[in-house]
């Protein structure tokens, strides 16, 4: 079962976020915190939404999706922070479904595309994308700066 997820599920999205970490060796990126994902997803100002994926009364997968904006499009798009189900529960469509889920709702919103990064050694992941009608954009790699050089940053104005 799909379902967005509440209040109650932060707990079991935060040991599937660990999980996903460890399956894409980036253990040491981690520092989640129950208590600011409940903040980030239901408090005054929301910044991301999920969806999880349940059997029985185990949540198995989660979707973790944001707004973002296209420039090109003029319009809305969302972007995919992850997109994670337990091996023990993959092979039963958890992941196409959550995908679905977050489909949908860019749909529902007017967004013009999702995005979403995937590694290049998760060949798996990038099959099943491709199986989807994603396209593996090759030649866009991702930046980032986080830390104190994002501090230094800010306040070299």
């Amino acid at each position: 079962m799909i379902r967005p997820a509440e209040p109650d599920d932060v707990t079991a999205i935060v040991a599937l976020i660990l999980e996903l970490a460890d399956y894409e060796r980036l253990q040491d990126e981690v520092c989640a915190s129950p208590d600011a994902l409940k903040e980030h997803l239901f408090g005054a100002r929301p910044w991301c939404s999920a969806v999880v994926a349940s059997e029985e009364e185990d949540i198995v997968g989660y979707a973790l999706f944001y707004p973002c904006y296209s420039s090109f499009k003029t319009l809305p798009s969302l972007f995919l922070e992850d997109l994670y189900v337990t091996p023990s529960a993959r092979g039963r469509g958890h992941g196409k479904v959550l995908l679905a889920a977050v489909a949908a709702v860019a749909t529902e919103q007017g967004a013009a595309r999702m995005d979403w990064n995937v590694l290049d050694w998760n060949q798996p992941a990038i099959d099943f994308y491709q199986s989807l009608g994603a396209r593996v954009l090759g030649d866009w790699r991702v930046c980032r700066i986080d830390g104190e050089a994002l501090e230094r940053l800010a306040t070299s104005q």
